[in-house]
């Protein structure tokens, strides 16, 4: 809940459920200088202990949602209201919003990493359950490191990032190849699908994102920016529900909407805060490690509260993906 408009090719995507993270300047920018004390280390660690803990939830927030509001209707009030609570906050502290002018880039932005990296997972997450989706969505950093590959200054493929990749995608065989052979498994594999559309989108998002943050946008107001995005995808989340009909089969029961709200106030608001808040204070390896944080807790609250199946095929599946991808980060 919470992915840097301009990161550090070595940092971790956060997952693409989440609200977008600061990017004024470079992470190196954004985070704590290494060398020097932490100012409020209790207050830092809190924080970072929160985007876990939030992050963590939203998979099974989405899946509750979902019970009774159709998935882009669901994301797009999500982010609509979530980007215009923010907005108002702003403006009511006096803080200056980016200028009309850079509004199509933010609403490129809003697309990649909202309308695909947000929208496919929560499409995904119709037919699969929220904790698999979780680890899926890991797999996030092996598409950075892809579309990095074939910038004009991104990083070549080293061997240990090759072999991470060949992991990774092993677990993902191993996650799937037996639900080719299961008659009406067809709804599963298109919500595998999805999340690997939203990791496509969210890293040609983060490239873009990395790009201009490099310019002008390096001085833009962090909120502010990440407000905008929020708005604008949601906007065009709310575009594709509406092309789809989907507000034919829309209801609102107690359940649903307390986790929507959930999604919006905790998810999307409080935990992107407490990624800046963290991510300001702390340096970026320490707070890249929420994203092996939040799919344990996802699949350990979709398996207690929403009884998902958790096979030991699964769960193996879900260790040799989480490894994958840490020797994709890892690999220099």
């Amino acid at each position: 809940m919470a992915a840097p408009e301009t990161r550090d090719r070595n940092q971790t995507n956060r997952p693409v459920d989440q609200p977008i993270a600061p990017h004024r300047g470079t992470v190196g920018q954004l985070s704590a200088n290494p060398e020097s004390p932490i100012p409020n280390p209790v207050r830092a660690y809190a924080a970072w202990i929160a985007v876990c803990l939030i992050w963590g939830t939203t998979y099974l927030g989405i899946r509750i949602a979902l019970e009774t509001i159709p998935p882009l209707a669901m994301a797009a009030v999500r982010w609509i209201i979530a980007g215009g609570i923010l907005i108002v906050a702003l403006r009511l502290r006096g803080e200056r919003l980016p200028a009309p002018r850079q509004w199509p880039a933010l609403t490129l932005l809003g697309i990649l990493l909202l309308g695909f990296g947000n929208g496919a997972v929560v499409w995904a997450e119709q037919t699969v359950p929220s904790g698999l989706t979780a680890v899926l969505v890991a797999m996030s950093p092996f598409w950075m490191v892809g579309v990095d590959a074939f910038m004009p200054d991104g990083e070549r493929l080293s061997v240990r990032r090759v072999v991470g990749l060949l992991v990774g995608f092993s677990g993902i065989v191993l996650l799937v190849w037996p639900e080719l052979h299961v008659e009406g498994a067809r709804g599963f594999l298109v919500g595998v699908a999805s999340t690997q559309i939203a990791c496509a989108g969210w890293a040609a998002g983060s490239s873009y994102a990395r790009w201009r943050g490099r310019g002008h946008a390096k001085h833009e107001n962090v909120l502010a920016t990440a407000a905008l995005e929020m708005l604008f995808g949601g906007v065009v989340l709310l575009a594709g529900s509406v092309a789809l009909h989907e507000w034919t089969w829309l209801a609102f029961a107690p359940r649903s909407t307390a986790a929507l709200a959930y999604l919006i106030v905790v998810g999307a608001i409080g935990g992107f805060s407490a990624y800046a808040y963290a991510l300001k204070h702390l340096p970026v390896a320490t707070v890249s490690l929420y994203a092996y944080v939040n799919p344990i807790i996802a699949v350990m609250l979709g398996t207690l509260i929403l009884h998902e199946p958790l096979s030991p095929r699964i769960a193996l599946a879900a260790v040799i993906v989480l490894a994958g991808s840490a020797l994709v980060r890892s690999g220099g």
